[in-house]
């Protein structure tokens, strides 16, 4: 008996890298997996349905069941595509995990539209997509008076978390992943879906680019010792995720070797407040007891645990 047995999911992005990983761990789980990737270059230049094929030549050589499809998620018609062949293949869909990307590093004063709108419109606007178009399936499956045990997982990245120099086109793309996948957890758990979101640290093709960072995530020399940049560290969280009696949702994850932790929410570090209305010169001195620490005048003060909507 697998954890995914029955289970129908999408995987997008999954011809290569972490993607890859998350489609065969579900495939060996009992999942029935659209195995969807563009199959372009990294800048998101190019397509080709072979490593999307190869992923699920892996997965049936196996005994597995596994269709491929080589739609575009940045595209409307294409990424409606993705959703209706796992209903046409497999006869349902329970799953969607968005892991499709792009990079264009550059820095802001260097980076052009065309750079910035590519990694926008894949990264962003595909996550949408996809969740669009699946959550119209599942909505009209709660409508039509079925139950829906479904799940979407989205990637962010530790780009948009914590700031990366030079990606600010991916950064704010990845951090806007994670607040629409709570934003959509909020929205669609009236239908019985559930919405989360991970940032995956682990060796692909992508990470392999980053300058300063190649180096520090090659493979380990010794067969025995435990790779904690292996992608396949992954996907065991999102297979979790995916399966029906799960009850995560609005919560997003980080993954790196042997290492799971749980983001919060954005919170307020400090709060000033003030008799009345602020003045620039008392801003000033509640921006420098910020950084010092040094105590306010006695018509401010500052907390760390008021609570403000």
């Amino acid at each position: 008996m697998g954890h995914l047995d029955g289970r129908v999911i999408v995987v997008t992005g999954a011809g290569r890298g972490v993607g890859r990983e998350h489609a065969l761990l579900m495939a060996s789980e009992g999942a029935s997996v659209v195995v969807n990737d563009l199959g372009g270059e990294q800048d998101g230049s190019g397509a080709s349905t072979g490593p999307a094929q190869d992923v699920v030549n892996e997965i049936t050589a196996a005994g597995g069941k596994a269709v491929a499809n080589g739609d575009s998620v940045a595209d409307w018609d294409g990424a409606k595509r993705i959703i209706d062949t796992a209903v046409e293949t497999f006869g349902d869909l329970h799953g969607l995990v968005n892991n499709a990307g792009n990079l264009r590093d550059k820095m802001l004063v260097n980076m052009s539209e065309q750079d910035f709108d590519a990694v926008i419109n894949v990264h962003l606007k595909g996550t949408w997509l996809t969740m669009r178009h699946a959550a119209a399936y599942w909505r009209q499956r709660s409508k039509d008076g079925h139950e829906v045990r479904a799940s979407i997982v989205n990637t962010s990245s530790t780009s948009g978390l914590h700031s990366n120099v030079g990606q600010i086109n991916y950064g704010a793309a990845k951090s806007g992943i994670a607040t629409m996948s709570i934003i959509a957890a909020q929205e669609l758990g009236r239908y019985g879906v559930r919405v989360n979101a991970m940032a995956p640290a682990a060796r692909t093709r992508m990470t392999l680019s980053t300058p300063g960072l190649g180096e520090r995530i090659a493979a380990p020399d010794g067969e025995d010792e435990f790779d904690q940049w292996d992608p396949a560290n992954i996907s065991p969280l999102i297979a979790w995720l995916c399966t029906e009696d799960c009850k995560a949702t609005a919560q997003v994850y980080w993954v790196l070797g042997n290492k799971v932790a749980r983001y919060q929410e954005w919170t307020k570090a400090d709060i000033a407040t003030t008799n009345g209305k602020w003045q620039i010169d008392d801003l000033e001195e509640v921006a420098g007891s910020w950084e010092t620490g040094h105590v306010l005048s006695r018509t401010m003060r500052v907390t760390s645990t008021e609570t403000i909507q």
